[in-house]
């Protein structure tokens, strides 16, 4: 190649060949643009520049201009060519100069800016190296100081240790004495103070039941005042019904019997009426006095006959009102039960708590049932609470229900149900599971595969609402739902529905898709690249959620062989649309199974999971400013349903099996916490345009 001396020492020589004028631009008009066209194709080396200026025109006829001006132009043509290829080189090189003088100025604010960092630093380390030296130089003269204390205390230590040996030999024989005297005190204090103990234990556990049975025999009377009233009203109605009904039944039986004793008259009145006619002995007016009286007879039988079908039309009204009264007491009962529940549901929502329930799990065959340390006091309609027993001391909590071991599944749905309706009314609703590994979280949300009596909320929930979606049908309602299923597993969000992944695939992307949280200003969190399924029906959602059982993250743990070490999200977005009202509502029903909440010594599994999930309940507990959601990928995912204005429900699952009363403590504590957080009032999602979203939002 050509350097960019030679070129320019070349590209004097050409103008001045071509008459000192500039040559046009590759763009321009004349003959100079095809050649600059071309000239991005070719290329020229010394010895190409050097036989084109050497070269020299060659004609078969010296006096044949056309074909030297065909030369000539043939030869300023390539000429160009070369002038405009030296002519690029040029900029080339020009701009490649530029961009070397710019890095090199960078380098050298670089290289000015770490001398001064060097400096920066190097008197930092000098102020710190004469620090020390003071300090060396007065920790040395302390040090001088505490040898001559040293000096003086082991010569008074010698003359105390003389006089020690004599005061131990003086003592020896007094000291045996007093350890056997001391034996024998111990061993009776022991005694009393077991006893003791075992008689205040005894005291508090009885003042606890009686004050505990008093409260619950006032609770108990307050509410059945207004249903012994309402009872009483009813009973007494249905007496004054059921005399009218006795009365109106011996009138009719009595009319009846008029009318049979009229049927026999008339009949053997025209018995004798036929007689009379037969013999033909009898006189015209006795025969027309016979047919009055039995056309009287007749006409009698015929208002009777109208009375029995009034009375029996009145008896049925009679039993009906009857049915009725009995309904509404049932009614009325039930109804204040039901008044009481929403109130109280009511009260949560507006104060903005999150509601609790604690469920008990039944003793296993692998349990230590030698000491039961659970009891449990549960009041039917008002007070939920527990106690629990550790050692000598007594913790007592309450939560808005208290499941006991022998709750059914179909129980526990029942009392969440409402929450679950509140999606498909247009509200963010999530409910997630909380305890220790093996206290029943993963039983409590998916149940047990294959027994259709030990379905979890999870199943549940999803039949309740597409029952409920196609009842509402009927009222004009459509809805459409969308399902998706991640895990949260060391960190990393796992797709459960995606196509191509795999169970030993843990890394934090997959097939290149990277799952980042991100917040909107409604309050909806959308996951991206996450696979979104439509569904229309419970038994596809069946289907998913065994697709997703298959790839979930188990472990064996010291405490469960096959423990869940990952938090399971199952959500459902559900739109819907009323074409008579032109409403939309938009909802969010958040299924969580968190993973374990044990410490390391009692599992033995790595990573302290639930630790974020805690610092953020305690902020919130306490109303702090700030509130660590970040700090993992569960809380910054689950912000709008701790923070926002979602319904939420937390199931605390315990253990009752001894080993465990330490954790079943802890779990217990943190659901007390959780109860008492304020996280905001609920707030319906509806509006008027229809606007269906093909991302999935977690509330």
């Amino acid at each position: 190649m050509v350097g960019p001396a030679n070129g320019i020492r070349t590209r004097q020589a050409f103008s001045v060949v071509n008459g000192g004028q500039d040559l046009p631009m590759a763009g321009g008009p004349g003959p100079g643009s095809s050649a600059g066209s071309e000239c991005g194709s070719i290329e020229f080396t010394r010895e190409d520049v050097e036989a084109l200026l050497n070269e020299k025109m060659k004609t078969k006829n010296k006096f044949n201009l056309k074909e030297k001006c065909d030369q000539m132009m043939d030869y300023i043509k390539r000429l160009r060519l070369c002038i405009k290829w030296f002519q690029e080189l040029e900029g080339n090189y020009l701009l490649e100069q530029e961009k070397l003088k710019d890095l090199l100025e960078m380098a050298e604010k670089k290289c000015t800016n770490m001398e001064m960092l060097m400096k920066a630093k190097e008197e930092e380390l000098n102020s710190i190296i004469v620090e020390l030296r003071a300090n060396y130089a007065s920790l040395q003269e302390r040090f001088t100081l505490a040898e001559s204390d040293k000096l003086a205390a082991m010569e008074s230590l010698a003359s105390v240790k003389e006089a020690k040996v004599a005061a131990e030999r003086s003592q020896a024989s007094l000291s045996e004495e007093l350890r056997i005297s001391q034996r024998e005190n111990s061993n009776a204090n022991q005694k009393i103070s077991s006893l003791n103990d075992m008689y205040k234990r005894l005291q508090e556990y009885n003042t606890s039941l009686q004050q505990y049975n008093s409260k619950l025999q006032s609770e108990l009377a307050t509410t059945m005042k207004p249903l012994s009233v309402s009872q009483d009203e009813a009973v007494k109605q249905k007496e004054t019904l059921a005399k009218e009904v006795g009365c109106l039944r011996g009138d009719l039986q009595q009319v009846r019997e008029d009318r049979d004793c009229q049927l026999l008259q008339v009949q053997a009145l025209t018995a004798e009426v036929s007689k009379y006619k037969e013999r033909s002995g009898k006189s015209l007016a006795e025969v027309d006095c016979l047919t009055s009286r039995s056309n009287e007879l007749e006409a009698m039988c015929l208002s009777q006959t109208a009375q029995i079908r009034t009375l029996q039309s009145q008896l049925a009204i009679a039993e009906k009102k009857l049915e009725m009264s009995d309904l509404s007491a049932l009614e009325t009962r039930t109804g204040y039960e039901d008044k009481e529940n929403l109130f109280k549901n009511y009260k949560a929502e507006l104060k903005g708590n999150i509601r609790v329930f604690c469920r008990v799990r039944p003793l296993l065959p692998e349990d230590d049932v030698s000491i039961f340390i659970l009891r449990f006091a549960l009041c039917i309609q008002r007070s939920h609470s527990m106690f629990l027993f550790s050692s000598v001391q007594k913790h007592s909590f309450t939560f808005d229900k208290v499941f006991m071991p022998d709750a059914s599944q179909e129980e526990v749905f029942v009392e969440i149900s409402q929450l679950v309706q509140s999606a498909l009314d247009g509200y963010k609703v999530c409910i997630f599971a909380y305890g220790q590994t093996g206290s029943g979280k993963t039983y409590t949300m998916m149940g047990r595969p294959g027994s259709p009596d030990q379905k979890g909320l999870i199943p549940r929930s999803l039949e309740q609402i597409f029952q409920t979606k196609q009842s509402l049908q009927q009222q004009g309602w459509k809805y459409d739902m969308q399902v998706s299923m991640l895990e949260i597993y060391n960190e990393t969000i796992r797709d459960l529905l995606s196509a191509n992944r795999s169970c030993a695939d843990v890394s934090r992307t997959e097939n290149g898709k990277q799952y980042t949280i991100k917040h909107d200003a409604n309050g909806n969190t959308v996951v991206s690249d996450l696979t979104i399924v439509d569904v229309r029906s419970s038994r596809e959602v069946s289907y998913l959620l065994d697709r997703a059982a298959q790839s979930r993250s188990v472990g064996k743990t010291q405490m469960n062989e096959q423990s869940s070490r990952s938090h399971f999200v199952f959500t459902l977005r559900i739109s819907g649309y009323n074409e008579s009202t032109e409403q939309q509502v938009q909802g969010v029903l958040n299924l969580i199974d968190l993973a374990g909440s044990e410490r390391l010594s009692r599992s033995g599994a790595t990573g302290d999971r639930l630790k974020e999930t805690q610092d953020v309940i305690f902020a919130l507990a306490k109303k702090e400013d700030h509130v660590p959601f970040r700090n993992s990928k569960l809380t910054y995912l689950l912000q709008p349903c701790l923070g926002g204005d979602s319904k939420t429900l937390m199931v605390v699952n315990v253990s009752p099996d001894p080993p465990s009363v330490g954790e079943s403590l802890c779990s217990l504590r943190f659901a007390a916490r959780v109860n008492a957080c304020e996280i905001g009032i609920p707030r319906r999602q509806t509006n008027t345009v229809r606007s269906l979203d093909s991302r999935l939002s977690f509330g």
